[in-house]
C-alpha cells in the first residue's frame, strides 16, 4: 500500500530541501542554481519548480526549516524551575545550536549575501535570532513578574544574556579561526554568563 499523496509529497520536499542544503553548503549561495540542484536530485528543473518557483524560495524554505526545529528544540522555557537553571539550558542549548555546522554555513551564506539579497538576512533573522530574543524575553517579563529576578528591561536582558552566551566563540568558528569546542568548554562559558547574568539581575534581599 502507498503511503497518501500528501506524505509523499512532504518527503519529497524534504528531500529537495536535504539537497539544497548540501548545494547552498558547498557552493554558495550566488553561485548555486536549480539546475545543479535538479541534477542532484535526478529530476527536472520542471518538477522542482512545482515545489520551488524559485532559488530564493528554495533558500527560504531551507532556513525556515531549520530555525524551526532550531525554536521547538532549544526555545523551551518551564516556568518551574529555577531562573538560574533555566537559562543555564537554554544557553547550553543555544550555544550548541548556534556553533553547529550548520549554522554556522548558514550564517556564513547569509553575511555574504546580506548586502545583495537583503531579503534573506531579513527572513533568517526574523525566523531565527529575533525569535529566540523575543521568547526569552516573554520568558524574563514571566520571572519578573513573579519576583524571580530583577529587570528594568527584559528586552534588553535578553539579548545581553544571549550575548554572553556567544561570547567570542562564535565569531572565530565563523571565520573558520576556531572548531566547535568540547561539550565541557560550551558548558563551563554558558555557567560563566549565567552567574554573570544573575549577579546583575539576582532579586536583592532587603
Amino acid at each position: 500500500m502507498q503511503p497518501p499523496i500528501s506524505t509523499r509529497k512532504d518527503q519529497r520536499r524534504d528531500a529537495i530541501l536535504a539537497v539544497a542544503s548540501e548545494v547552498f553548503f558547498h557552493e554558495g549561495y550566488a553561485a548555486a542554481s536549480m539546475s545543479t540542484i535538479a541534477a542532484r536530485l535526478g529530476g527536472s528543473k520542471a518538477t522542482l519548480y512545482n515545489y520551488f518557483p524559485s532559488k530564493e524560495a528554495l533558500f527560504e524554505a531551507h532556513v525556515r526549516a531549520q530555525c524551526g526545529q532550531f525554536a521547538d528544540g532549544v526555545l523551551d522555557l518551564p516556568d518551574e524551575p529555577p531562573v538560574a537553571d533555566v537559562l543555564a539550558g537554554l544557553g547550553g542549548r543555544y550555544l550548541d545550536h548556534l556553533l553547529s555546522d550548520w549554522a554556522i554555513r548558514t550564517f556564513q551564506i547569509i553575511v555574504a549575501e546580506a548586502r545583495r539579497t537583503p531579503e534573506l538576512a531579513r527572513i533568517f533573522y526574523d525566523v531565527g535570532p529575533a525569535v529566540g530574543l523575543a521568547r526569552l524575553q516573554r520568558y524574563l517579563e514571566r520571572a519578573k513578574a513573579r519576583g524571580l529576578i530583577d529587570l528594568p528591561d527584559c528586552e534588553l536582558a535578553a539579548g545581553q544574556f544571549l550575548s554572553l552566551c556567544r561570547g567570542h566563540r562564535h565569531v572565530a568558528c565563523v571565520l573558520n579561526l576556531e572548531t566547535r569546542p568540547s561539550d565541557a568548554v560550551i558548558e563551563s562559558e554558558v555557567a560563566s554568563a549565567v552567574a554573570m547574568f544573575m549577579d546583575r539581575y539576582a532579586v536583592r534581599d532587603a
